[in-house]
Protein backbone atom coordinates (compact mmCIF):
# COMPACT_ATOMS: atom_id res chain seq x y z
CA UNK A 1 0.00 0.00 0.00
CA UNK A 2 1.44 3.54 -1.37
CA UNK A 3 1.20 6.94 0.24
CA UNK A 4 -1.92 8.18 -1.03
CA UNK A 5 -3.50 4.55 -0.76
CA UNK A 6 -2.74 4.38 2.56
CA UNK A 7 -3.90 8.19 3.58
CA UNK A 8 -7.20 7.52 2.10
CA UNK A 9 -8.14 4.52 4.04
CA UNK A 10 -7.32 6.57 6.85
CA UNK A 11 -9.70 9.66 5.74
CA UNK A 12 -12.02 6.50 5.02
CA UNK A 13 -11.72 4.75 8.66
CA UNK A 14 -12.49 8.14 10.19
CA UNK A 15 -15.64 8.79 8.12
CA UNK A 16 -17.34 5.84 10.16
CA UNK A 17 -21.22 7.08 11.18
CA UNK A 18 -21.57 8.60 7.22
CA UNK A 19 -23.48 6.38 5.16
CA UNK A 20 -21.66 4.19 2.42
CA UNK A 21 -22.83 6.00 -0.56
CA UNK A 22 -21.90 9.17 0.52
CA UNK A 23 -18.68 8.34 2.57
CA UNK A 24 -17.38 6.63 -1.30
CA UNK A 25 -19.04 9.77 -3.26
CA UNK A 26 -16.84 12.37 -0.86
CA UNK A 27 -13.71 10.32 -1.27
CA UNK A 28 -14.35 9.46 -5.21
CA UNK A 29 -12.03 12.13 -6.22
CA UNK A 30 -9.43 12.32 -3.32
CA UNK A 31 -6.62 10.02 -5.06
CA UNK A 32 -6.31 12.51 -7.76
CA UNK A 33 -6.41 15.50 -5.56
CA UNK A 34 -3.51 13.68 -3.01
CA UNK A 35 -1.50 13.11 -6.13
CA UNK A 36 -1.64 16.77 -7.27
CA UNK A 37 -0.35 17.57 -3.28
CA UNK A 38 2.00 14.77 -4.18
CA UNK A 39 3.55 16.60 -6.87
CA UNK A 40 3.52 20.16 -5.52
CA UNK A 41 5.97 20.40 -3.68
CA UNK A 42 8.23 18.24 -0.98
CA UNK A 43 6.81 16.37 2.14
CA UNK A 44 4.62 13.89 3.05
CA UNK A 45 0.69 14.31 2.72
CA UNK A 46 0.71 14.28 6.81
CA UNK A 47 3.01 17.24 7.23
CA UNK A 48 1.06 18.84 4.13
CA UNK A 49 -2.60 18.34 4.83
CA UNK A 50 -2.31 16.96 8.53
CA UNK A 51 -3.59 13.39 9.44
CA UNK A 52 -6.33 11.24 8.18
CA UNK A 53 -8.30 12.10 10.92
CA UNK A 54 -8.16 15.69 10.72
CA UNK A 55 -8.31 15.63 6.99
CA UNK A 56 -12.08 13.92 7.24
CA UNK A 57 -13.19 16.39 9.91
CA UNK A 58 -12.66 19.12 7.25
CA UNK A 59 -14.61 16.61 5.08
CA UNK A 60 -17.45 16.32 7.17
CA UNK A 61 -17.45 19.97 7.39
CA UNK A 62 -17.80 20.77 3.91
CA UNK A 63 -20.20 17.89 3.33
CA UNK A 64 -22.50 19.57 1.43
CA UNK A 65 -19.04 20.07 -1.02
CA UNK A 66 -19.01 16.72 -2.10
CA UNK A 67 -15.74 17.07 -4.49
CA UNK A 68 -14.21 20.22 -3.27
CA UNK A 69 -11.60 19.10 -1.24
CA UNK A 70 -9.34 21.39 2.00
CA UNK A 71 -6.28 23.10 0.30
CA UNK A 72 -3.07 22.71 1.99
CA UNK A 73 -2.63 25.38 4.43
CA UNK A 74 -0.56 28.81 3.48
CA UNK A 75 3.36 28.34 4.21
CA UNK A 76 4.67 30.25 7.27
CA UNK A 77 7.38 31.51 5.39
CA UNK A 78 5.92 32.51 1.61
CA UNK A 79 9.39 33.96 0.35
CA UNK A 80 11.03 30.29 1.24
CA UNK A 81 8.40 28.60 -0.03
CA UNK A 82 8.80 30.44 -3.26
CA UNK A 83 12.49 29.85 -3.85
CA UNK A 84 11.46 25.96 -2.65
CA UNK A 85 9.22 25.84 -5.41
CA UNK A 86 11.60 27.43 -8.53
CA UNK A 87 14.31 25.36 -7.11
CA UNK A 88 11.84 22.60 -7.59
CA UNK A 89 10.52 23.66 -10.92
CA UNK A 90 14.15 24.01 -11.99
CA UNK A 91 14.85 20.55 -11.18
CA UNK A 92 11.86 18.91 -12.45
CA UNK A 93 12.97 20.80 -16.27
CA UNK A 94 16.49 18.78 -16.06
CA UNK A 95 14.64 15.78 -14.74
CA UNK A 96 12.94 15.96 -18.45
CA UNK A 97 15.51 17.29 -20.47
CA UNK A 98 18.43 14.66 -19.22
CA UNK A 99 16.10 11.79 -18.87
CA UNK A 100 15.94 10.73 -22.79
CA UNK A 101 19.82 11.34 -22.87
CA UNK A 102 20.60 8.69 -21.10
CA UNK A 103 17.30 6.51 -22.86
CA UNK A 104 14.69 7.36 -20.45
CA UNK A 105 11.40 8.94 -20.41
CA UNK A 106 12.98 11.28 -17.09
CA UNK A 107 16.39 11.11 -15.37
CA UNK A 108 14.74 9.85 -12.36
CA UNK A 109 13.09 7.32 -13.56
CA UNK A 110 16.93 5.70 -13.95
CA UNK A 111 17.81 6.58 -10.76
CA UNK A 112 14.72 4.63 -9.13
CA UNK A 113 16.28 1.70 -10.36
CA UNK A 114 19.87 2.42 -8.63
CA UNK A 115 17.76 2.78 -5.38
CA UNK A 116 18.67 -0.92 -4.71
CA UNK A 117 22.18 0.13 -4.62
CA UNK A 118 22.19 3.15 -2.58
CA UNK A 119 20.72 0.97 -0.01
CA UNK A 120 23.83 -1.47 -0.01
CA UNK A 121 25.96 1.42 0.23
CA UNK A 122 24.36 3.19 2.86
CA UNK A 123 24.64 -0.03 4.82
CA UNK A 124 28.41 -0.21 4.04
CA UNK A 125 28.86 3.42 4.57
CA UNK A 126 27.41 2.83 7.88
CA UNK A 127 29.06 -0.08 9.08
CA UNK A 128 32.16 1.84 8.26
CA UNK A 129 31.14 4.55 10.11
CA UNK A 130 30.19 2.24 13.48
CA UNK A 131 33.58 1.09 13.25
CA UNK A 132 35.13 4.55 12.92
CA UNK A 133 33.60 6.16 16.06
CA UNK A 134 33.89 3.18 18.15
CA UNK A 135 37.43 3.86 17.61
CA UNK A 136 38.83 0.73 16.42
CA UNK A 137 41.87 0.69 13.76
CA UNK A 138 41.26 4.11 13.18
CA UNK A 139 44.86 4.41 11.62
CA UNK A 140 44.53 1.50 9.08
CA UNK A 141 41.13 0.31 8.73
CA UNK A 142 41.05 -1.22 5.53
CA UNK A 143 38.01 -1.91 3.26
CA UNK A 144 36.55 -3.73 5.74
CA UNK A 145 34.62 -2.29 9.37
CA UNK A 146 36.78 -3.96 11.34
CA UNK A 147 36.64 -3.60 15.01
CA UNK A 148 39.52 -5.02 17.28
CA UNK A 149 41.51 -6.69 13.47
CA UNK A 150 38.70 -9.06 13.74
CA UNK A 151 37.25 -9.96 10.06
CA UNK A 152 34.23 -12.28 11.19
CA UNK A 153 33.01 -9.28 13.72
CA UNK A 154 33.73 -6.93 10.21
CA UNK A 155 31.03 -8.93 8.22
CA UNK A 156 28.55 -9.78 10.43
CA UNK A 157 28.55 -6.22 11.25
CA UNK A 158 28.71 -5.21 7.39
CA UNK A 159 25.79 -7.78 6.73
CA UNK A 160 23.82 -6.65 9.52
CA UNK A 161 24.11 -2.77 8.30
CA UNK A 162 23.21 -3.74 4.74
CA UNK A 163 20.05 -5.44 5.84
CA UNK A 164 19.11 -2.84 7.99
CA UNK A 165 19.42 -0.26 5.23
CA UNK A 166 17.57 -1.92 2.65
CA UNK A 167 14.49 -2.35 5.44
CA UNK A 168 14.86 1.22 5.88
CA UNK A 169 14.83 1.81 2.20
CA UNK A 170 11.74 -0.57 1.49
CA UNK A 171 9.53 1.03 4.28
CA UNK A 172 10.69 4.74 4.02
CA UNK A 173 7.38 5.84 2.44
CA UNK A 174 5.49 4.45 5.35
CA UNK A 175 7.51 6.41 8.26
CA UNK A 176 6.13 9.25 10.10
CA UNK A 177 7.72 12.52 9.92
CA UNK A 178 10.05 12.46 13.26
CA UNK A 179 11.68 8.90 11.78
CA UNK A 180 11.88 10.08 8.34
CA UNK A 181 13.26 13.29 9.47
CA UNK A 182 16.22 11.05 11.16
CA UNK A 183 16.92 9.24 8.89
CA UNK A 184 17.24 11.86 6.45
CA UNK A 185 19.90 13.69 8.45
CA UNK A 186 21.87 9.65 9.19
CA UNK A 187 21.76 9.68 5.19
CA UNK A 188 23.23 13.31 4.73
CA UNK A 189 26.23 12.38 7.58
CA UNK A 190 26.73 9.28 6.26
CA UNK A 191 27.73 10.91 2.76
CA UNK A 192 29.58 13.72 4.40
CA UNK A 193 31.77 11.01 6.33
CA UNK A 194 32.05 9.14 2.47
CA UNK A 195 33.58 12.01 1.29
CA UNK A 196 35.98 12.50 3.75
CA UNK A 197 36.83 9.00 4.38
CA UNK A 198 37.31 9.07 -0.11
CA UNK A 199 39.53 12.35 0.51
CA UNK A 200 41.92 10.84 3.01
CA UNK A 201 42.33 7.64 1.16
CA UNK A 202 43.16 9.98 -2.09
CA UNK A 203 45.80 12.00 0.33
CA UNK A 204 47.33 8.71 1.53
CA UNK A 205 47.73 7.06 -2.05
CA UNK A 206 49.38 10.70 -3.62
CA UNK A 207 51.25 11.55 -1.18
CA UNK A 208 54.08 9.09 0.09
CA UNK A 209 56.87 11.18 0.58
CA UNK A 210 59.58 8.21 1.40
CA UNK A 211 59.59 5.22 2.35
CA UNK A 212 60.29 4.78 6.37
CA UNK A 213 63.19 1.63 6.87
CA UNK A 214 62.54 2.39 10.72
CA UNK A 215 59.24 0.75 10.40
CA UNK A 216 59.26 -2.29 12.67
CA UNK A 217 56.41 -4.98 11.96
CA UNK A 218 56.27 -5.91 15.71
CA UNK A 219 57.09 -9.59 15.13
CA UNK A 220 59.97 -11.76 15.95
CA UNK A 221 61.59 -10.88 12.64
CA UNK A 222 61.16 -7.62 12.26
CA UNK A 223 62.86 -5.08 10.46
CA UNK A 224 66.51 -5.07 11.00
CA UNK A 225 66.98 -1.27 10.51
CA UNK A 226 64.74 -0.58 13.14
CA UNK A 227 67.65 0.64 15.31
CA UNK A 228 69.38 2.27 12.50
CA UNK A 229 69.53 6.09 13.88
CA UNK A 230 72.17 7.57 10.70
CA UNK A 231 73.75 6.18 8.13
CA UNK A 232 77.69 6.76 7.32
CA UNK A 233 78.08 6.06 3.36
CA UNK A 234 82.21 5.61 2.46
CA UNK A 235 83.43 5.90 -1.03
CA UNK A 236 86.03 3.14 -2.57
CA UNK A 237 89.18 4.87 -0.95
CA UNK A 238 87.49 4.97 2.29
CA UNK A 239 86.57 8.69 2.32
CA UNK A 240 83.42 9.60 4.14
CA UNK A 241 80.76 11.08 1.90
CA UNK A 242 78.84 14.27 3.06
CA UNK A 243 75.21 14.70 2.03
CA UNK A 244 74.52 11.35 0.68
CA UNK A 245 70.90 10.68 -0.31
CA UNK A 246 69.36 7.11 -0.46
CA UNK A 247 66.70 5.92 -3.29
CA UNK A 248 65.01 2.81 -3.98
CA UNK A 249 64.92 1.10 -7.53
CA UNK A 250 61.68 3.62 -7.92
CA UNK A 251 63.37 6.78 -7.35
CA UNK A 252 61.61 6.97 -3.94
CA UNK A 253 63.72 7.93 -1.18
CA UNK A 254 64.27 5.99 1.69
CA UNK A 255 64.12 7.41 5.46
CA UNK A 256 66.91 6.09 8.00
CA UNK A 257 67.29 7.47 11.28
CA UNK A 258 66.38 10.53 12.46
CA UNK A 259 67.54 13.87 12.01
CA UNK A 260 68.83 14.69 15.71
CA UNK A 261 72.51 14.95 16.84
CA UNK A 262 73.70 13.89 20.79
CA UNK A 263 76.49 15.86 22.39
CA UNK A 264 78.34 13.15 24.06
CA UNK A 265 79.63 15.30 26.28
CA UNK A 266 76.33 17.52 27.68
CA UNK A 267 73.84 14.67 26.37
CA UNK A 268 71.90 17.32 24.66
CA UNK A 269 70.19 16.62 21.55
CA UNK A 270 69.86 19.01 18.86
CA UNK A 271 68.29 18.97 15.26
CA UNK A 272 71.34 18.57 12.35
CA UNK A 273 71.38 21.00 9.71
CA UNK A 274 73.02 18.64 7.12
CA UNK A 275 70.19 17.67 4.47
CA UNK A 276 71.56 14.37 3.20
CA UNK A 277 73.33 11.23 5.31
CA UNK A 278 75.26 11.47 7.89
CA UNK A 279 73.38 13.85 10.02
CA UNK A 280 76.14 13.73 12.71
CA UNK A 281 79.69 12.95 10.82
CA UNK A 282 80.91 13.40 14.21
CA UNK A 283 79.85 10.09 15.21
CA UNK A 284 81.33 8.39 12.40
CA UNK A 285 81.94 4.72 13.43
CA UNK A 286 85.51 4.86 11.54
CA UNK A 287 88.43 7.13 12.90
CA UNK A 288 91.01 8.74 10.82
CA UNK A 289 88.93 9.45 7.30
CA UNK A 290 88.81 12.53 5.57
CA UNK A 291 85.20 13.56 4.61
CA UNK A 292 84.22 14.67 1.41
CA UNK A 293 81.37 16.44 0.01
CA UNK A 294 78.92 14.01 -2.08
CA UNK A 295 79.14 16.37 -4.97
CA UNK A 296 82.81 16.55 -4.53
CA UNK A 297 84.84 14.58 -7.17
CA UNK A 298 86.72 11.28 -5.70
CA UNK A 299 90.10 11.72 -4.48
CA UNK A 300 92.14 9.02 -6.85
CA UNK A 301 94.77 8.59 -3.86
CA UNK A 302 93.32 5.87 -1.74
CA UNK A 303 93.45 5.78 2.00
CA UNK A 304 93.22 3.31 4.53
CA UNK A 305 90.02 3.14 7.12
CA UNK A 306 90.88 2.49 10.43
CA UNK A 307 88.02 0.84 12.43
CA UNK A 308 87.80 2.21 15.83
CA UNK A 309 88.06 -0.35 18.46
CA UNK A 310 84.48 -1.06 18.71
CA UNK A 311 84.17 -2.18 15.59
CA UNK A 312 85.49 -5.73 13.76
CA UNK A 313 88.22 -6.32 11.50
CA UNK A 314 86.93 -7.75 8.23
CA UNK A 315 89.34 -10.11 6.84
CA UNK A 316 89.66 -10.69 2.61
CA UNK A 317 88.39 -13.59 1.39
CA UNK A 318 90.86 -16.13 -0.05
CA UNK A 319 90.48 -15.94 -4.02
CA UNK A 320 89.49 -19.29 -5.30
Amino acid sequence: MNEIEAYVEGVRQALTGLSAEVREEMLEDLPEHLAEVLAEGPGTLVERLGTPEAYASELRATAGLVGDFPDPPEPRFPELAELRDNALAMLRDVDVRVGPVIGYEKASDFLRLLRPAWWVLRGYLAAMAIAFLLGANRGSMGLLPRIGDNDLVALVLLTGSVIVSIVLGRRSADLTRMPRYALRAGTAFLIIFAFAGFESADGDARNVPYNDANYDAGTSGGNPYSNVNDVYVYDGQGHLVTGARLFDQEGNPIQLGNNYCTDEATGESSRSVNLGYPYCPANAPFTNTNSRDASAPASVAPSSVAPSASSPSVAPSPSR
